[in-house]
């Protein structure tokens, strides 16, 4: 057996001495106290165990190399990273330290959890990386708009400055710009938050204020806002890819086409070659 199974779930047979036979070769399984009969055909998922030799476990994890889950976070080493538990008896994965945010207080927290897949290194060691932003819009189901007003429950799947990018319980993309919040959030933190708008791609975008204290600014008004708290400067233009303005605003380039459009009637903003910069008086 090659590296190309680990980190998967695979089929077996149950073999004596807690033996499974998967794809040919016999590996130790790893049982989580069922009791299996020879010959049964069985699902394990497949790892290297902390002797570096190939194992099956029949607790088959939501997170493997080809499929994305929630993976509660078991330890913080700040000089290293954030190990997550998949739900395998004695094995938590790293997720790196360069896929964590910057700050380290929106680190996660033990508890937390964190929407990985898994990635394995030359050696078969598995790792852990959080779903990017590409990847959540490539499986986006679109929110109804019978959504708006409500509360959800969220978890924040990426925290940056420019706010807090969350799923929904129900599988919804949300954003959390942060005049919305009177704190950052953690990356993996669980939330309560209210849907305040229906995107028109079906995203939501939502708050963490009380009902009394929500204020439903427009696009425009929150990217000067990000102007202003950037020294008057910031990498984006109406040419700039839908990805990073998405990334850094939570909203399509539609969208930002609008606001920009707003901003330079209203001889705010300028322009430039890859940047818009304030317009000074």
């Amino acid at each position: 057996m090659n590296l190309d199974y680990i980190g998967t779930i695979q089929n077996g047979k149950v073999m004596k001495d807690s033996k499974v036979e998967v794809n040919g070769t016999l590996l130790s399984l790893e049982s989580s106290s069922e009791e299996y009969v020879e010959g049964e055909q069985i699902q394990v998922f497949i790892y290297l165990n902390k002797q570096g030799d190939k194992v099956a476990s029949d607790s088959l994890p939501q997170a493997t190399r080809y499929s994305y889950g929630w993976a509660e976070v078991a330890s913080i080493l700040p000089h290293i990273g954030a190990f997550v538990n998949i739900g395998v008896k004695g094995k938590d994965i790293l997720v790196s330290k360069d896929d964590l945010p910057l700050l380290k207080s929106v680190w996660p927290k033990e508890g937390d959890s964190l929407f990985v897949s898994l990635e394995v290194d030359k050696k078969g060691r598995l790792e852990a990386e959080p779903i990017s932003e590409n990847e959540v819009i490539s499986e986006l189901d679109k929110a109804p708009e019978e959504m708006l007003g409500k509360e959800v429950t969220v978890r924040v799947y990426k925290a940056t400055k420019a706010g807090s990018a969350v799923l929904t319980e129900e599988g919804y993309r949300g954003f959390i710009h942060p005049h919305e919040r009177t704190e950052e959030p953690r990356m993996g933190q669980n939330l309560t938050a209210r849907v305040i708008a229906v995107k028109e791609d079906g995203t939501l975008n939502l708050s963490l204020r009380p009902v009394k204290s929500i204020s439903q600014k427009e696009d425009a008004e929150v990217i000067y806002e990000y102007l202003e708290d950037n020294d008057g400067v910031m990498p984006l233009t109406d040419k700039s890819s839908p990805e990073a303005i998405r990334e850094t605003f939570g909203i399509s380039k539609a969208a930002f086409k609008r606001a920009m459009g707003k901003l330079m009637k209203e001889d705010k903003v300028i322009q430039e070659k890859e940047r818009t910069v304030i317009k000074h008086s």
